[in-house]
């Protein structure tokens, strides 16, 4: 919701708004920002609703019971989705770049929006995390970036079925994998999307996205182990380190190689490379000025994000890990190196640990080893009225069954005590988990923690 409130105002609009974690203290920094840059603030009494005039946006998550919903609908205010508002900025759009898939749209959305700025083409970009090229002292919030209104590019989601009001003239497509709903719901929304694309952009080393590639009218395709895409890598050129990657770019079409320095770790960010290089490629940027843009990509907040290294060596790393897949890809990131992983999970909801539980618990006892802890503690709830009798404790049993090594501890507080009673010199210890901006300080602080004691 801030991006797009940042957007919204941006280009002209009055934005006020509430929010649950403005009443209840949490990120007090975050909404003191908001404040000063003239955004105006209510408690979530309906108090913020007083005129007909007003348009009410609220994401697919906020129930009918919240007063503003109720004090809306007595006025009969207009009331738009998160997803409506911003389909329709995104489709008024005179060229619009859509990045959808299970995993990695935050990152692909900001590596496309950098390139598309060093190009000089001044783009407006939506997503769903700080992008830390555009991030500065005057606006450390940068997950939105406002620009030219006609160049808009954005990252779609599919959870609650709105990827289909998005109308892109080049619409990206990473993965299809499980997360808020069936493998045979994806295959019918992503479909659908790449049909309603003028170009679509998709991952040929993920088998579900590349069979749904031929429902795209145009269509370019990248890979890193699939050697026949337009965009690939030269595989004996990947050379792997703790904080980034390297690799010769192939580009099939005209037989061009590039060589790609990432300062990001990890087999899925090169992979993510290679779809920002594909969609800026099927926008008419040139494979190597953008190979030399995304050199000097500086990430995005919450992926892979290192807190600091102590000078015994161990490290802590802040992440956006929630579902399966992003989960995998982190762990499999940190056992590329060498040192032992403690990873902590906090559940983002009751709702999704039912949903995908079972495979939650088979990441964690895949990629990690019986030497690497996992410690989870109980689901985020804010309140509401879901159904919490199914919490973190199935999980755990789930990976000791398949031979992980995984404790449930409660409280967070709690968690943080149980990781720093437990690292020694060399760890890598990892936050993971989604809609909750206090885990960054719950790093820092398990951060502060760990140098302060093997200081």
């Amino acid at each position: 919701m801030l991006p797009l409130a940042q957007i919204a105002k941006g280009t002209g609009h009055e934005v006020g708004g509430s929010d649950r974690s403005y009443d209840q203290g949490r990120t007090p920094e975050k909404f003191a920002w908001l404040a000063e840059n003239g955004f105006d603030l209510f408690p979530q009494d309906g108090s913020g609703i007083a005129s007909a005039d007003q348009i009410l946006i609220a994401s697919a998550a906020v129930e009918d019971t919240v007063p503003e919903v109720a004090k809306a609908r007595e006025l009969g205010c207009a009331r738009m989705s998160r997803a409506e508002l911003l389909s329709a900025l995104f489709n008024e759009a005179g060229y619009s770049i859509a990045i959808g898939g299970t995993s990695g749209k935050s990152t692909v959305t900001g590596m496309i929006a950098w390139i598309l700025s060093e190009a000089q083409h001044d783009p407006t970009v939506m997503n769903g995390a700080v992008m830390k090229n555009f991030a500065d002292a005057d606006n450390p919030f940068a997950s939105a970036r406002v620009g030219n209104p006609r160049i808009f590019v954005s990252e779609v989601d599919e959870s609650d079925g709105s990827i289909a009001l998005y109308k892109p003239t080049i619409g990206v497509l990473l993965n299809v994998s499980l997360d808020h709903k069936s493998i045979e719901e994806l295959r019918s929304l992503f479909g659908n999307y790449l049909s309603e694309a003028g170009c679509g952009v998709v991952n040929f080393d993920n088998e579900e996205a590349r069979a749904l590639a031929p429902q795209a009218g145009q269509a370019i395709s990248f890979a890193i182990n699939e050697q026949s895409a337009d965009l690939t890598v030269e595989p004996s050129s990947i050379e792997q380190s703790a904080f980034g990657i390297r690799a010769a770019v192939i580009d099939n079409r005209s037989k061009e190689a590039f060589a790609l320095t990432l300062p990001m770790p990890g087999m899925h960010n090169l992979s993510n490379a290679l779809a920002a290089i594909a969609a800026v490629s099927a926008a008419g940027i040139d494979v190597q000025q953008a190979v030399a843009a995304l050199g000097s990509f500086n990430g995005l907040g919450r992926r892979f994000d290192v807190v600091g290294t102590t000078p015994a060596g161990t490290t802590v790393i802040d992440d956006f890990g929630h579902n399966p897949e992003k989960c995998a890809a982190t762990l499999r990131t940190l056992k590329a190196t060498p040192g032992r992983v403690i990873a902590f999970f906090q559940p983002h909801g009751y709702g999704p640990l039912r949903q995908m539980g079972g495979e939650l618990a088979e990441t964690f006892a895949r990629e990690l080893d019986s030497g690497d802890v996992t410690i989870m503690c109980d689901p985020v709830y804010y309140g509401g009225t879901v159904d919490r009798s199914e919490g973190t404790e199935r999980i755990i049993k789930l990976i000791a069954d398949q031979g992980g090594n995984a404790q449930h501890v409660a409280e967070r507080a709690a968690c943080g005590d149980r990781i720093v009673e437990i690292a020694k010199p060399g760890d890598r210890i990892v936050i993971m988990g989604a809609r909750d901006d206090t885990l960054s300080s719950f790093a820092r602080r398990v951060f502060e923690r760990v140098a302060e004691q093997m200081a």
